[in-house]
């Protein structure tokens, strides 16, 4: 079974991992996102961690409507690449001293998070449509909406602003 909970035999089986990994992923997501505010400098990034701790919180929502639907309980397995991308930003923000220089390492450990989060959902659109979990589709389609639009937020604010002030 190695990191595997339960054994991938089939397709299906594949696509339930993938949604209780992201499941996973995006609770620590909601545990890491306040910490950010908190540290946050710039008030455009603080304003942005902010709504994207709100998307999430009903992306969680969203994802437990999904597990519904497809007659699942909610729950997640452990994500080692979310845990990791998280532990990284961590200890990046603590050896950073400079607030501008942190601003700019937390928009772009934000900017992992959300290209792990696209990766994902991508892949669980096109596994529900393989496997025909036509519920699914939609609701997955929405958030991976807002996690593209997230992701080209904080482009902007980067480049615009944040690694500006920290050069």
């Amino acid at each position: 079974m190695g990191l595997f909970s339960t054994p991938i035999k089939t397709m299906d089986d594949l696509f339930q991992h993938t949604l209780q990994d992201i499941y996973y992923a995006e609770q620590q997501i909601t545990k890491a996102l306040p910490k950010m505010i908190a540290k946050a400098g710039d008030p455009q990034l603080k304003s942005g961690f902010e709504t994207h701790l709100r998307e999430t919180e009903t992306q969680i929502g969203r994802l437990e409507q999904v597990f519904q639907a497809l007659g699942l309980p909610a729950k997640g397995v452990r994500c080692a690449a979310m845990d990791g991308i998280i532990a990284e930003a961590e200890e990046i923000i603590g050896e950073t001293g400079d607030p501008e220089v942190r601003d700019a390492a937390m928009l772009a450990a934000a900017q992992a998070v959300e290209h792990y989060e696209i990766t994902r959902y991508g892949t669980l659109i096109a596994y529900a449509r393989q496997l025909g979990h036509d519920a699914a589709v939609a609701p997955l389609q929405q958030t991976l909406a807002e996690e593209k639009a997230t992701d080209g937020k904080l482009t902007a604010l980067a480049e615009s602003r944040v690694n500006r002030k920290a050069a």
